[in-house]
């Protein structure tokens, strides 16, 4: 059965857009980010109805922004879980209008001769990977601002979804060829643009130059369309998983820094990147290197940048991990939490 999945999005019956993150989620309420609310000055939207955008940046600091507006207007969508121990916004069911799905809007823009030309874009984009990967096009789906249909063409980006492990690695080496190819409309960035991605990230993240180079060189999933930035975000499906939302509870700990080789990355491509770890050294905070496992994120600009056998330096929260119903128990880095305030990180050693 088809359930709330990474980066669908969900409209709320006061005409707030909300963007779903992971796909666990409890059965009365989904974890979800405020994206967009109305606004008759917003930059997005279609005829008399516009909305802005309120997360300006996929960072800990934005997501605390939306927070405190929400606290202030919409404190229903607040709420303390029992489940990872801190304050997060959740959509309830009950105020769900209607639940957007990317494959269905693609489908949909596949299936219409009525496209302006970003749509246009995705569709020759989309055909282009489906085919050079062998990917099936009921595979991938469109999200951001094209799934809610408030893009503007002027300035909106593609973001493009890929359903499946197997399929995300397929379009994984897919994009990697087309970007050495003097044939292709796909191409990685500019030196110019490269370098201007680079201090973006540098100075949002609080990353020294060269760490933000080393992260940025290695992200595969973003590039230049036919002169239109896209990203493609791999998503696995629900047979992909077998854990529920309550498999486990967190216990936070506190703020550590360690390095540690990384043995298994093969989860870092989804949201949550998760990297399996070993030879942990504690360089700050409780020295319980032996019992921590992993290093798991929701910063997307971490994901599927570490390989195994290679060492990471990570300042994040340190969190217990239980496994309610085995009651075994082990510790992992979350990095992207509230209580670091933006000062973590994941760099390559």
């Amino acid at each position: 059965m088809r359930s709330f999945r990474d980066r669908d999005y969900l409209l709320t019956k006061e005409g707030l857009f909300f963007a779903v993150v992971g796909n666990l989620h409890p059965s009365d309420k989904v974890i979800a980010y405020l994206k967009y609310v109305p606004d008759e000055a917003g930059s997005w939207g279609r005829g008399k109805e516009k909305f802005k955008r309120v997360l300006k940046h996929y960072t800990i600091p934005s997501l605390k922004e939306t927070f405190g507006l929400l606290k202030e207007k919409y404190p229903h969508y607040l709420h303390k879980d029992p489940v990872l121990n801190i304050v997060m916004s959740f959509v309830p069911v009950k105020y769900i209008k209607k639940h957007f799905k990317p494959e269905e809007r693609l489908k949909e823009i596949l299936n219409t001769s009525d496209r302006d030309e970003l749509e246009q874009r995705v569709v020759e984009l989309v055909k282009l990977i489906s085919k050079e990967s062998n990917v099936s096009l009921s595979s991938f789906g469109v999200t951001g601002s094209i799934l809610i249909n408030i893009h503007r063409v002027e300035f909106s980006d593609i973001d493009l979804i890929v359903y499946g492990k197997d399929n995300s690695y397929r379009v994984k080496e897919t994009l990697l060829s087309l970007y050495q190819s003097s044939n292709s409309n796909v191409r990685k960035f500019s030196r110019q643009e490269f370098e201007e991605w680079c201090t973006k990230v540098s100075s949002l993240y609080r990353l020294k130059m060269n760490d933000a180079r080393k992260i940025c060189e290695r992200k595969w999933n973003r590039g230049v369309f036919d002169g239109t930035l896209f990203s493609v975000h791999p998503v696995k499906t629900e047979k992909e998983f077998s854990d529920t939302y309550d498999t486990y509870v967190f216990q936070p700990i506190g703020i550590v820094k360690i390095r540690a080789t990384v043995v298994n990355a093969e989860d870092s491509i989804f949201n949550p990147a998760i990297y399996k770890i070993n030879q942990v050294e504690v360089m700050e905070g409780p020295k319980i290197g032996n019992y921590v496992k992993e290093v798991i994120t929701y910063e997307g600009l971490y994901s599927d940048i570490a390989k195994e056998g290679e060492k990471i330096e990570v300042k994040g929260k340190l969190e217990k991990v239980i496994n309610k119903a085995l009651g075994t128990r082990y510790y992992r880095i979350l990095v992207g939490s509230p209580e670091a305030d933006g000062l973590d990180y994941l760099r390559l050693v």
